[in-house]
This record gives structure tokens, C-alpha cells and sequence, in this order.
């Protein structure tokens, strides 16, 4: 018997890696260098950096001075995410972390605060942020404790709806409050500007983006204020993050961000189409599907849908024997299957299993209609299944 075809539609939790990200690793794999040596081989290491420094400040619409290279995302996340600042050489204290009820487990576990210090921002039932309720929470603020710091993602992980981060930033900056922004799913499919955003600090990742895995960033505003290191040792990075760079990883990840940015409004278009069809097959084939979202501001590849019937870790497997790679929630969970956190919070049942479809710029129309093909059979096997029963 043939091998089965295997279709790849989880692009939300690893993006393969880019043809130009590949090229980058390899060149950058021919480097001997220590990009801290003064020599002219530890110098074109340097180089490397800096220049790959210039495409994620391009990104991001950020300074170069103000990107930090880390390990990747949930680094970034720890590092940002402390009581412990700095402005200039003078201690500054954050007084408590306000997350949204939908942020990515990299962020809602509060990094380095401890767990009461962390209080927790509903969303709406559209899985929006509700600005009021942040307003009443930095209201309350107790500013004697410090200054309060908000964690609102730019676009969710797993229902990909995009939040209104600016106009969160408008309530915290008059509060006195500071804005760590996860853009993680966001990059490369939304335009990034931390002035349009202004956020204070923004999280990336490569491998979401068709980059390497092992690389990733923390974005500031400016250079003054800064958390306390997470990670010390030999001054790396201005001090922010100790530890000899991944230059290879960092590499590809700036090859993905100069991607990322070419022709992203077309791109993006012709995949936002190509879901929206899929969609609109999969409401034909199941009447009763619900695709979380679908009212409010997506990411332009991302479905989270629920069959009525179907446990997220039943359809997951279900969806695998069919060849389809897809997800049930985030897939950075050390495989963990189980009830969505974001679902919760949007006021579904827990029970509710959902699966995220995620598409990205490489996916054919071949690839999405096999998924529907097995969309089609998966949830005629569990309308058999109801009626058995």
C-alpha cells in the first residue's frame, strides 16, 4: 500500500523553514568566528549579527539598537516579564502584571512574578480584550507596590482573533503602566510598527515565521528602560542577555523577517481568500461547525473550529490517520491535549474540543480541499457515532 500523503496545516505552531531562511543557516554554518573576538573572523560573525540586528528592527518598525537577541519567545517572555527594571542605573519596581485570560502559556505563567502578583483581564465572548475591565483593573492598581504592567497578545495563538493592542496602550500609558506585547503570531502577517502599536516591549519568534527554532527576540522602545537580565555571564547583547549568540539561528531568522516583509499585503490576501473558502466548504459539509472568531478580526490563515460531539484530542488524531497535521489549541504544551483556555474564557464550555487549521503562504489548493475531504468523512463518522448512540 502507498505511503499516505501528508498535508501540513499547522503553520501557527512551526512555520517550515523558508528556502532563504535555509540558505542563511548554511552560509552563516561556515563561520568560525566568535562574534565577542576582535579578529576579522570573530568580526564577520559581528557583522552577521548586526545586520540580521537591522532586518528584525525592519520587522517590527523598531530601533536596531533595541532589538535583543534570546532563545526564542518564552525567553523573551521570562526576561521581560519581572518586578525588576531599571531606568538607566536607578531600580524600578513593577508593582504587579495584569495578563489577558487568552495570552499564550509562555505568558500567562507571569515569568518571574510570583503568583499573586498576577491578575488575570476577561475577554469579551468574541475573545477580544475587554478594555474595560483592564481599565477597572488598573484602576485599582495598588501604585504604592510599583508600577503596573500590562500582557496583551497582538493576535491569539490559537483562534488567531487580533486584539486592539493600541487601544490598550492608550489605557496603560495614562495609568503609568508599561506594555509588553506578544507578536509572536502576528509577525510576518500584520504590519508591525511599535510606534503604531506603542507598545513598550514586543516578543518574536523565528520559527513561527519560516525561521529556525532555538531563536527569537525582545523588541524595546528604547534603551533606558530595561528589565533585569534573566540570564547572566559574559555582557552579550548590552548586558541584557549574556551567552556567545546563535549566530547560525539568528541567521535564518532575519532571512524569515526580510521575507516576511516582501509583498506581505498580497500574500497575506491570497491566503486570507483561500481560508475563507475552506470555511465556507466546511459550514456546507457540517452546518453545525463553529469557527471561533469568524465575526471579528482574524489573522488571515488561522480556523479554530469545534464539531459539536468531537473532543479536541479525538479529532487530532482523527484528522493524523487522515495525513492532515493540524492542532487542538497551542501546540507548545509538550504535546499536551487538552480543554482550551482561550475557549474558557471566551465562555464556552470547557468540554468544547476545538482544532486549528493554519495555513501558510506554501499551501496549495490541493492541500486544503484533502483537508476537507477528511473534514467531510471525520464528521460523518461522528454524526454515525450521535445517532448510535
Amino acid at each position: 500500500m502507498p505511503e499516505r500523503v501528508r498535508t501540513y496545516l499547522d503553520w501557527n505552531a512551526t512555520a517550515p523553514l523558508s528556502a532563504a531562511a535555509r540558505q542563511a543557516v548554511l552560509a552563516a554554518l561556515e563561520l568560525q568566528g566568535n562574534p565577542s573576538s576582535v579578529h576579522g573572523e570573530g568580526r564577520a560573525a559581528r557583522a552577521l549579527i548586526d545586520g540580521a540586528r537591522r532586518d528584525i528592527a525592519a520587522l517590527s518598525g523598531a530601533e536596531a539598537a533595541h532589538v535583543t537577541f534570546t532563545s526564542g519567545a518564552t525567553e523573551a517572555a521570562n526576561t521581560v516579564l519581572t518586578p525588576d527594571f531599571r531606568m538607566g542605573r536607578t531600580p524600578l519596581s513593577i508593582g504587579r502584571l495584569y495578563v489577558s485570560a487568552i495570552e499564550h502559556p509562555a505568558v500567562r505563567e507571569g515569568g518571574r512574578f510570583t503568583k499573586d502578583q498576577v491578575a488575570e483581564i476577561a475577554v469579551t465572548p468574541a475573545g477580544v480584550v475587554d478594555l474595560s475591565s483592564l481599565e477597572a483593573l488598573l484602576d485599582a492598581h495598588d501604585t504604592s507596590s510599583g508600577l503596573p504592567m500590562v500582557a496583551l497578545m497582538l493576535a491569539n495563538n490559537e483562534t488567531g482573533i487580533v486584539q486592539p493592542v493600541a487601544e490598550a496602550a492608550a489605557i496603560v500609558h495614562k495609568r503609568g503602566g508599561l506594555l509588553v506585547v506578544d507578536a509572536v503570531q502576528g509577525a510576518g502577517r500584520l504590519p508591525l510598527s511599535m510606534a503604531g502599536l506603542d507598545a513598550d516591549f514586543l516578543i518574536l519568534s523565528a520559527h513561527k515565521m519560516g525561521g529556525p527554532k532555538g531563536a527569537g527576540a525582545l523588541v524595546s522602545r528604547g534603551e533606558v528602560l530595561m528589565p533585569r537580565p534573566l540570564i547572566h555571564g559574559g555582557g552579550q547583547e548590552k548586558g541584557h542577555r549574556s551567552g556567545t549568540e546563535n549566530a547560525i539561528a539568528i541567521a535564518g531568522f532575519a532571512a524569515a523577517a526580510r521575507t516576511a516583509i516582501e509583498d506581505m499585503a498580497a500574500r497575506n490576501a491570497a491566503i486570507a481568500q483561500s481560508r475563507d473558502r475552506m470555511e465556507a466548504r466546511m459550514a456546507e459539509i457540517a452546518a453545525d461547525v463553529i469557527i471561533h472568531g469568524r465575526d471579528v478580526s482574524r489573522l488571515c490563515n488561522t480556523t479554530f473550529f469545534s464539531l459539536p460531539g468531537l473532543k479536541a484530542e479525538t479529532g487530532q488524531i482523527a484528522f493524523d490517520l487522515e495525513g492532515i497535521a493540524l492542532s487542538a489549541g497551542s501546540a507548545c504544551s509538550s504535546g499536551k491535549v487538552g480543554a482550551s483556555h482561550v475557549l474558557t474564557a471566551m465562555g464556552f464550555d470547557a468540554g468544547l474540543g476545538a482544532l486549528r487549521v493554519s495555513l501558510g503562504p506554501a499551501t496549495s489548493e490541493v492541500e486544503v480541499e484533502r483537508f476537507l475531504q477528511a473534514f467531510g468523512r471525520i464528521a460523518g463518522r461522528r454524526r454515525q457515532g450521535v445517532a448510535a448512540a
